[in-house]
Formats: structure tokens, C-alpha cells, sequence
């Protein structure tokens, strides 16, 4: 932990993430240009940390931030939002006392070294959203998932989904197959080694099947794809050394340590059975995120995923709890292609040599071909060791082309959220403090968003997003 430092030489974006967030009640939101399309009906859900800070003192990383849910709904009566914290046990124990308490991700529990045992981790609830169709679920990897109100957002309370006994842990990146509705999702147990839970659950997110697997030590893993008839595990070179951890003199992100000697495991599992298809190994590289998955005609699987050469990402978002980032971490757009029957690498290609992060495509075409991958970059020229992600952008893989929005100098947009013709994001302003949420046409992103939202107070930078129809 950090005391807060108000004298940093700080960009733009610091703005956003330096204050907590302050919640508000439901409440109508003025247009500020443009008009809402008339079949844009639904609901725009967004997660991620909103409170940094408590009583002078940072959090240790960005993953560390209470978890703070924007829900937007769009009617014909126009657009109302409204933002809350999820009143997870720890976020009410330390609003009652004004300080930290538990450790997490970036940091160490306060106060003597048994608080390490006593209070090891709060569930932050900050990463990402499932909307079903009576409930919310706030995701965090680490634990499992809080139930909140569609509409209110109330917390009701940490959900087992009838299957997460005994603390099985429920990762924040399900996949949901557009045509099943079946949901996708798996979780990693730490012991002495490494055990992947995986898991599926019928529309209503009640899991229905699961199965666990033995994996290597005890790896960093984040994501995964949906890809036809398979899910597909990219288990990155990265260990966690437990034994600091165990002895409270380090947090989870500093003992985690590249180690590419070991290459990038291939784990294949099949979506029916949940079984083990095959097992592989390629170079190594890191990824937190995948665009997609897809069993192309000759029956080899396609992914596409935000690529890193080593870890050096880790640093550069532990760096963001301070205001001030100066690690350079580059990515690129890229595409595996291998075997699932030997889960053999035939190729590796990189697609776009351009800053890429939440790669994500419209949630009908999830697991299989699909020409567009929206994702998160940097506008040309950006120095990307010291800025927060500025842009959003397209990809069309038939045509090769990449379209970029231009949001202007200091505005940095959340995710790209694709729905049918349009793509929503919250945009947090760094010239006047505030944020908006921003609607595009899908295929002018280029150009002005047909429609742009005043939101009532700052919505800072946060990670991941979905969309529930109405």
C-alpha cells in the first residue's frame, strides 16, 4: 500500500482513477449531442474499480479497487443510469472504519503478519458482469459471484450458483454460446498446485456440469475461448512463488514471476463432456484477453488474442493505483491456429502490430467465425509506458482494415461494447472531469457517435462490460 501522493506529474486519465467514485441514485440522462437510435433498447451493465484509495492510503494495484456497477438502460422514454458500489463484505467492513483491512491482488493485509491468515483477500467484485434473467452477477476471479438487482443493483449477497461448493472460485470471463445460451466459465484453486475448476451452467447460470483438472504449479490464468466445440486454456509462463505470500511478506502480483523456460500450455477441452481433448505446448507469451475462438473448414481452431512478449503488463496496471504509469508494455493483435485433436501450434500470426486490449466481438458470433473484432488501443503517436488506453477501433478480418475512433486529446473510452448496428462506451473525460457515455455507429466508428450521455459524476477506467436486451 501507497500513501497518497497529490504532487505526481500527473496525464489526463489520473483524474479518473485518483478520487473514489461517488454513487448515484437512478437518475435521467441529458443528451448532449445527437439522439438515441430508435432500436437501441436494452440495457448497458459496466464493472470496475471505483475506490482506490481509503483513508490517504492507495491500494497496491488497479486490481485492487472496490467493484462499482454502471447500469444504463435505454427506453423509449430515453436513457436513466445508475451506479453502486457492490456491498461486498469487505468493502462494508472497511467503509465502516475508513481504512484498508484485507489484503488483495496488489497488496497485503495491515497490521501484523497473522492478519495475512486472518484477513487474507477481499472479494473486490470488480472485473466483470453476467446479466441473466432475474439477476446481475458483479465477477471477480478470485471468489465467487455477488447477485445484485438488474435494475437497482442492490447486492443481495455473494451466489453459489447451486455448484461452488467447498470455495470454488468463479473466474470473471464467462463465455455464453449465442444459440444454447449454455455458459461457460472455470476457476483456479491455489494449493500446493495449481487446479482448474471448470463449469457449465444452463441459461440461468445454475451449474450443471463441472469438472477439475490438474494444472502446473500455480499459474496466472485469466481467460479463456469458446471456440465451437471446444474451450480453450492459453496457460501463460507465469508462477506464483506462494511461500511469500504464505509468509505475509509479499502480495500475489510482486510473487508472480515469468517464467518462459516453460513455455505456453495448450489445454483442450471438450464443451459436451468436459473432458480432455489434448494437452500442448507453444513459445512463450502472455495474454489477459482473448477476442474469440472458431473451428475453422479444415477443423483447426483459430484464436485471437491480445499478445504480450512477457509480463511487463502487470507492472504498467499496478502502476495505474498511482496515477503515474511509466512501464512500457506492448501488445499486439494476434492469431494462434492449432490441432485440437494434439493441440499443436501450425501457426502464429500477428495480425496487427498495434496496442491491443479488450478484444471482444458481438456477443451473437461468440465461438465461431466472425469478420469484426472491436477491441481498445492507443491513437498513433501515444506514449503508451505513460497513457491510459485512448481509443476504440474495429478490425475487419476480410477486409484488413482497422477503423479508429478519435475521441480527442485527454478522453479515454472503457471497452467497446458491440451491439446489433451500434458500439457503447463510457467515456471519462480528462479535460473537464467528467464521463459520458458515447453511442457509435457500428460502421462509422470513425466518425461523430450518433449520441452522447451526461452522467451525473465520474465513472473511472474500469475493465469489463455486457449487454442485456430488453
Amino acid at each position: 500500500m501507497r500513501v497518497l501522493d497529490k504532487k505526481l506529474n500527473q496525464k489526463a486519465w489520473a483524474g479518473g482513477v485518483m478520487e473514489p467514485a461517488k454513487e448515484f441514485p437512478l437518475t435521467q440522462l441529458s443528451i448532449i449531442s445527437g439522439k438515441i437510435p430508435a432500436g437501441l433498447r436494452g440495457t448497458l451493465y459496466r464493472n470496475g474499480p471505483g475506490r482506490l484509495e481509503r483513508g490517504g492510503v492507495r491500494a497496491g494495484h488497479w486490481f485492487d479497487g472496490d467493484g462499482a456497477i454502471l447500469a444504463v438502460n435505454f427506453t423509449d422514454a430515453g436513457a436513466s443510469a445508475v451506479y453502486r458500489y457492490v456491498q461486498t463484505t469487505g468493502y462494508q467492513q472497511e467503509s465502516t472504519v475508513g481504512k484498508f483491512l484485507y489484503g488483495n491482488y496488489g497488496m497485503t493485509a495491515p497490521g501484523p503478519v497473522w492478519n495475512q491468515w486472518r484477513k487474507p483477500t477481499k472479494n473486490a467484485a470488480n472485473t466483470s458482469v453476467l446479466a441473466l434473467p432475474d439477476k446481475l452477477l458483479a465477477l471477480w476471479e478470485g471468489g465467487k459471484p455477488h447477485a445484485l438487482d438488474l435494475e437497482t443493483l442492490e447486492t443481495w449477497g455473494e451466489d453459489d450458483l447451486e455448484g461452488l461448493t467447498n470455495g470454488l472460485p468463479y473466474s470473471a470471463h464467462f463465455k455464453q454460446d449465442p444459440k444454447t445460451k449454455e455458459i461457460f466459465n472455470f476457476g483456479v484453486s491455489v494449493g500446493l498446485n495449481g487446479k482448474l475448476n471448470v463449469y457449465k451452467s444452463d441459461s440461468t447460470g445454475k451449474i450443471i456440469q463441472k469438472a477439475a483438472y490438474p494444472i502446473d504449479g500455480l499459474p496466472l490464468v485469466h481467460d479463456f475461448v469458446l471456440a465451437g466445440q471446444y474451450l480453450v486454456f492459453f496457460i501463460p509462463p507465469v508462477r506464483l512463488d506462494m511461500l511469500p505470500v504464505l509468509l505475509g511478506i509479499s502480495n500475489y502480483s510482486d510473487a508472480m514471476k515469468w517464467r518462459p523456460e516453460l513455455g505456453t500450455q495448450i489445454l483442450v477441452i471438450d464443451r459436451e463432456t468436459l473432458s480432455i481433448v489434448s494437452r500442448g505446448e507453444a513459445e512463450p507469451w502472455y495474454q489477459w484477453h482473448f477476442a474469440n475462438g472458431y473451428v475453422d473448414d479444415s477443423g483447426a481452431v483459430i484464436v485471437d488474442i491480445a499478445r504480450y512478449e512477457d509480463f511487463q503488463t502487470n507492472q504498467f496496471l499496478k502502476e495505474i493505483a498511482t496515477g503515474k504509469t511509466q512501464t512500457p508494455a506492448k501488445s499486439s493483435f494476434s492469431r494462434v491456429i492449432f490441432n485440437p485433436q494434439t493441440a499443436k501450434v501450425t501457426g502464429i500470426e500477428k495480425i496487427l502490430d498495434r496496442q491491443c486490449e479488450f478484444p471482444i466481438v458481438a456477443a451473437p458470433n461468440v465461438g465461431q467465425a466472425s469478420r469484426y473484432t472491436y477491441m481498445s488501443g492507443y491513437r498513433q503517436g501515444t506514449d503508451i509506458s505513460q497513457e491510459m488506453l485512448n481509443t476504440i477501433a474495429r478490425f475487419d478480418h476480410k477486409t484488413d482494415t482497422l477503423t479508429e475512433a478519435d475521441l480527442g486529446e485527454n478522453r479515454y473510452p472503457c471497452e467497446p461494447i458491440p451491439v446489433e448496428d451500434w458500439v457503447l462506451t463510457v467515456v471519462y473525460d480528462g479535460n473537464s472531469g467528467s464521463s459520458e457515455v458515447w453511442v457509435y455507429d457500428s460502421d462509422r466508428l470513425d466518425q461523430e457517435p450518433v449520441c452522447k450521455l451526461a452522467l451525473p459524476s465520474v465513472i473511472p477506467p474500469g475493465f469489463h462490460g455486457t449487454w442485456q436486451s430488453a
